[in-house]
Order: structure tokens, then C-alpha cells, then sequence
């Protein structure tokens, strides 16, 4: 079932790139703006975000309307306008094993001076993207109220994911001895669990017409899964290899990111330990000499188990909550599969 809904929702991607330039004439305005956006939004993704949306709203729906894939697309134009702007912040250089935007667009550029370079371009190219994905979401064709609610939800999760990034890079202005636990697991919440899993999912029941209990029960289960995802995904962008994980594996370091594997390293350790994490968080180029020693210092503290653990418990949590959903049994079993598939370690 996953991958009949992945293809389609490819599928889909592309038909809408076709209509958007049919809709905005963006090849005409320029082409290099349309042929960016259609190049980047059709590299190869796992397509999670509408994924649990189309399977929260199948679970769900009783019919299913008409315009509902193209609905879906807008999660996934919603996490690239993000990708863009974040590879921005994180001035990181590959995005799904390819230049990032603001890279090829630099590129473009070449060695002329101008008053701008590939990152004004790509900040401009991402707003655009956040406007198609508005576009794109209210093309299902159902109950107006629903669709108000829906859409509702949707831009809430702008303005978390948003807020979840500016948090970060305020925590990443403050020594790791200032930085409390909560505070991670906010930023874990709005800038990843609530795009990625939460609103999906919620979005998904409320446009099906599932009611207010059952929303909040997806909400809180994609909260958990997204913890999950997240610190598994910590421990993959330290531990994975850069072709695996689409980009360098020393970017979170290189930030200063408050991350629950560092932050449980530093607790964790003596004072020699403390005292290399700050230093490690204040170089301007992090090594990858410095990536194998953070490595073993994740491992020696206990870093790691805790962190597998951490992931475990979130999935008990999760799993509780889905067992709650009234829900058509054949989607609920795929959504549990899936889910548990992406978040496990």
C-alpha cells in the first residue's frame, strides 16, 4: 500500500509543477525560477509528510473527494520551502546528495560580483514554495468548514516550524551547561514533530471528519513519533555516512546544535568531556578528527543506549495512542508499520 501512495503522490508532483506554470506562468517570468523549483521538488524524497496525510484521511473518509492527492503534495511542498531556507541557516552545501539551492543558484551566478548571491535567490525561490504549497492544499474538494479547520492546522505548523527554528538558533548562542532538557524537547516538538507527524496526521482526520477526540489522539501520536524521528536522526547525522544521509555529516556540530545526544554526552561526562563539547561548539571549521572524537565520547558516556532508549520509550507512547484511533483497520496497519519503520533503530 506505502508504495502505491508514494508513487502516486510522485505522480502527482510532477502534474502540479506542469499546472503551476500553466496557472503563474513561471517559465515565462523566468526560467530559470521555474526550471529551480521544478528541479528541486522533484529529487528523490521519502514523501513522509503526505504519506501519513493520505493515510490518516483514508482511515478516515468514508469518500474520498476528488483533488485529494494534490492536497497531499502541498506537506511535501511545505517541507522543501523549509529544506531551502534551512540549508540557508545551516550554510550546508549538499541537500538529498545534491547541490543545495542556494548552491546551484550561486552556480548560475558564477564569479560576477553582484549585491546578491545564490542565498537571496533561494530565500525568494522558498517563499514561492511556501505560497504553492497554500495553493496546492485547498484543491480537495471537501466540506468548506473542514477545509477551513484543515488549513488552519497547516499554517499553524508554519509558524511552529518557524518558531522551532529561531529556538534552535537562540539555544545555539548558549553554552551546553546552560541547556536544559526541555529545552530540546521543544525544539524537537516544533520544529520537526509537528510538520512532519503531527499536522500530517491531524490535518488528514480533520479533513476526513474525524472527530475532536480522535484528532487530538493523532496529534499527540504523531508528538511522540516525532521525537522519535528526530533523535534518531541526531544519531544517524553523527553516526551515518554523508551519501546515506544526503548531506555533511559534521553540520550539526558545525551549528552548535543542542542536540539530546550531545546534550547527555556533556551531562554524562567529566570535566575534560565538558569542556572539549564547549570548545568543539565554538571552532569555526569542525574536522572530521573532531567527528571521530565526539563519536567515542558519545559512545563512553552511554550516549548512544540512552538516547535508543529515549527512542523506545516514545514508540511505547505512540503505540498506546494508535491503539485509540477508530480508524479502518487496513490503514491503521499500514500507518503503524510505517510509522514504526521510520522512527525505529
Amino acid at each position: 500500500m506505502i508504495l502505491e501512495i508514494k508513487n502516486k503522490i510522485e505522480k502527482e508532483l510532477e502534474d502540479y509543477i506542469s499546472d503551476i506554470d500553466k496557472i503563474y506562468n513561471l517559465k515565462k517570468i523566468s526560467p530559470l525560477l521555474f526550471y529551480s523549483i521544478k528541479e528541486f521538488l522533484l529529487r528523490e524524497g521519502k514523501r513522509i509528510r503526505p504519506i501519513l496525510f493520505l493515510l490518516s484521511y483514508l482511515g478516515f473518509s468514508q469518500n474520498p473527494k476528488e483533488g485529494l492527492y494534490r492536497s497531499a503534495v502541498s506537506l511535501e511542498l511545505l517541507h522543501d520551502f523549509l529544506l531551502v531556507h534551512d540549508d540557508i541557516i545551516d550554510k550546508s552545501p549538499l541537500r538529498r546528495n545534491k547541490p543545495s539551492l542556494h548552491i546551484v543558484l550561486d552556480n548560475w551566478l558564477g564569479k560576477n560580483k553582484f549585491k546578491f548571491n545564490g542565498m537571496d535567490l533561494a530565500i525568494t525561490v522558498g517563499d514561492i514554495m511556501y505560497a504553492m504549497s497554500i495553493h496546492s492544499f485547498l484543491y480537495i474538494q471537501e466540506e468548506k468548514e473542514r477545509k477551513e479547520r484543515a488549513l488552519k492546522k497547516f499554517i499553524e505548523a508554519a509558524v511552529y516550524t518557524g518558531s522551532g527554528e529561531f529556538l534552535e538558533l537562540v539555544l545555539g548562542t548558549k553554552s551546553m551547561k546552560d541547556v536544559a532538557l526541555s529545552d530540546i524537547y521543544k525544539i524537537y516538538d516544533f520544529k520537526t514533530a509537528i510538520y512532519t507527524f503531527a499536522t500530517p496526521l491531524s490535518t488528514g482526520g480533520i479533513l476526513a471528519g474525524a472527530d475532536d477526540e480522535q484528532i487530538d489522539i493523532l496529534f499527540k501520536y504523531g508528538i511522540y513519533l516525532g521525537r522519535a524521528f528526530q533523535i534518531r536522526d541526531d544519531m544517524i547525522g553523527l553516526f551515518g555516512k554523508e551519501k546515506d544521509i544526503g548531506k555533511p555529516n559534521v553540520t550539526d556540530i558545525q551549528e552548535a546544535k543542542k542536540t539530546l545526544i550531545i546534550w547527555y554526552a556533556y551531562n554524562d561526562g567529566d570535566k575534560k568531556v565538558k569542556d572539549y563539547i564547549e570548545s568543539l561548539f565554538c571552532k569555526n571549521k569542525v574536522t572530521i578528527k573532531d567527528l571521530i572524537n565526539i563519536r567515542k565520547i558519545v559512545r563512553e558516556t552511554g550516549s548512544l543506549d540512552y538516547c535508543k532508549s529515549e527512542i523506545k520509550n516514545c514508540i511505547s507512547k505512540a503505540e498506546k495512542l494508535i491503539n485509540k484511533l477508530r480508524m479502518d483497520d487496513k490503514y491503521k496497519i499500514n500507518l503503524s508499520d510505517y510509522c514504526m519503520r521510520i522512527v525505529s533503530v
